[in-house]
């Protein structure tokens, strides 16, 4: 396996130290159809680069924090189509290896309710190997992200654990954030209860809780959740109806600002971010102030189509407009 730097781009962070954020996990490709264009046995997609712990990464380097992804792509169009947005996003490509295996793809053949499936036997993402990964990277790393379909994915899932586990005993601050997909069946359990014991800042949604517990009431997931790591901050998301974070037994509710929606595509991606910026960046602020900020930053994100981080300015724009 070789790592980003083979393909002779140039690196972001080459010359400086590792990033202080590093997300892991899935870096992939949204085909998605376009149902106006379907004609007599034809179909026209659009491709569109994503993963949720990739766009994680680029909304915490859109915020000014270096940040880097630590997962796998692969050497065709597809995975230069994500090593270009990396790029693009600022992120530290020491972290990005490509390897000789297919592409990780989403096929998003329904919009309207949304349905898709998976294509990736033996794909890219699933090679990821984090002992090849440049030396210091762990020194500089501060704080770690992991979630997404990557950990319901062997063997790359195990792999990230072990990865998780071991940056939480050298001391960096966990953040997790499951983002419920089809595929996270009951063979899944075991590892959503690793993850939330493990994790020290936890990012669920009412989506997220059904799903994961296959039930209709979300507050009863949540509770059982919880109780796996009363310790744990937990940030639970209601999209328009706004968020709520818990730790201990102090909790803050926040309604979500007024604003015209493009789409809501990474806009969960955007608040756990930006909730991990203000941690890392503002470690006085209450629990409210962190909240605002989460929930600004999630709105902010949805004033855009597709996964388009926020900057601090619109971020900020938009709390002056929160009561």
């Amino acid at each position: 396996m070789e790592q980003a730097a083979g393909s002779g781009a140039p690196e972001n962070g080459a010359a400086g130290e590792f990033p202080a954020f590093v997300a892991a996990g899935e870096a992939l490709t949204d085909m998605i159809v376009d149902p106006g264009a379907a004609g007599a046995g034809a179909t026209r997609w659009t491709s569109l680069v994503g993963g949720s712990t990739w766009n994680v990464a680029r909304a915490m380097a859109r915020l000014g924090t270096p940040s880097g992804f630590a997962g796998a792509v692969s050497r065709d169009v597809f995975g230069d189509q994500l090593w270009q947005a990396s790029r693009a996003a600022g992120l530290d490509l020491r972290l990005l290896q490509r390897v000789d295996k297919s592409p990780l793809l989403a096929i998003v053949h329904r919009l309207d309710p949304p349905s898709y499936f998976f294509i990736g036997d033996d794909s890219a993402d699933l090679h990821f190997d984090a002992h090849t990964l440049p030396d210091g990277w762990r020194a500089a790393c501060r704080w770690a992200h992991f979630g997404g379909i990557s950990l319901a994915r062997q063997p790359l899932a195990g792999k990230l654990v072990a990865l998780a586990e071991s940056l939480k005993a050298q001391g960096v601050r966990i953040s997790y954030d499951p983002n419920f997909r089809n595929l996270m069946d009951e063979r899944y359990d075991a590892t959503l209860r690793c993850m939330t014991a493990l994790a020290d800042v936890i990012k669920v949604s009412e989506e997220d809780l059904t799903g994961l517990f296959r039930t209709d009431d979300a507050d009863a997931a949540f509770a059982r959740l919880r109780a796996w790591n009363p310790d744990a901050c937990y940030l639970y998301t209601k999209g328009a109806a706004g968020a709520s974070l818990h730790l201990a037994r102090e909790s803050w509710s926040v309604a979500a600002p007024r604003i015209e929606v493009a789409d809501t595509v990474g806009a969960g991606d955007a608040s756990i971010a930006a909730l991990a910026w203000s941690m890392l960046h503002a470690p006085g602020r209450d629990g409210l102030a962190h909240l605002r900020f989460a929930v600004a930053a999630g709105a902010a994100a949805c004033l855009a189509a597709g996964a388009t981080p926020p900057g601090l300015e619109t971020i900020e724009a938009l709390l002056a407009r929160m009561p």
